[in-house]
């Protein structure tokens, strides 16, 4: 199959690394060489640091775009070639706190919980900073409760201009209406074809808005909605 035509965009976390891990050596050897010869982009809620430690450097600048926070900032190698802004009003942060302070989660850390990117706010209940282990006891936590899903939705009623996902395993991503990682289709041209792969396409995820506006796109678009990086994987190799 002629695969020139298409243009491979990956999430990240959950999708090619473990949430918040590092890429598998074995894994990164191989998809080095699939960027080589494909074209590929990656689109992530975290910041360049964090993507260039997950997937590696080799990785990072084998992509044609790296879209960071969401979207809101394009890279190209060593080169921002744009960015968007985003503002933590008082009414929104003063809103957070209160959620984190009412959460029946027992294990928050001092820190970690809100972070400030370009066009995006991050929220977290645990904090980023948090061990491995402390990260499985919020992830049960969060599939016993739901409770990221129900915070979204409570913050959407009060907060109309912004646009509350599920991101990760222990996260929520905060951005303006529309400037969801959808935004980044609008550098593609009608006329190509875009394979999507991301782990939270579903209803409250931050990969759900992408992933149907690449179903809109048309027949020769796809998406695959994908459980761990094995998975990617093994749907890579089976392309030939």
């Amino acid at each position: 199959m002629n695969f020139d035509h298409i243009h491979f965009i990956f999430d990240v976390d959950g999708t090619l690394t473990p949430s918040r891990g590092k890429i598998d050596k074995v894994f990164a050897v191989w998809f080095s060489k699939f960027c080589e010869s494909h074209s590929c982009y990656l689109v992530t809620g975290s910041d360049k640091p964090k993507t260039v430690e997950q997937v590696g450097p080799v990785i990072y600048n084998r992509a044609k775009n790296v879209y960071q926070c969401g979207g809101n900032e394009k890279w190209q190698g060593d080169s921002l070639l744009s960015s968007n802004q985003i503002e933590l009003t008082a009414e929104l942060e003063k809103d957070l706190r209160n959620i984190l302070e009412e959460s029946k989660f027992e294990h928050k850390l001092g820190s970690g919980h809100i972070e400030v990117r370009s066009g995006l706010i991050n929220f977290s209940i645990l904090g980023r900073p948090a061990s491995p282990m402390t990260r499985d006891l919020y992830v049960k936590h969060d599939e016993f409760t739901t409770e990221r899903q129900t915070i979204c939705n409570d913050l959407s009623w009060d907060h109309d201009k912004y646009h509350f996902a599920v991101a990760g395993e222990t996260g929520i991503d905060i951005t303006y209406m529309g400037m969801t990682k959808a935004q980044i289709l609008k550098d593609f041209s009608d006329k190509d074809a875009i394979w999507f792969f991301g782990d939270k396409t579903g209803f409250g995820g931050n990969d759900h808005e992408i992933a149907n506006a690449v179903i809109d796109r048309g027949k020769n678009n796809k998406v695959f909605t994908i459980d761990g990086w094995k998975h990617t994987w093994n749907i890579l190799k089976q392309l030939g």
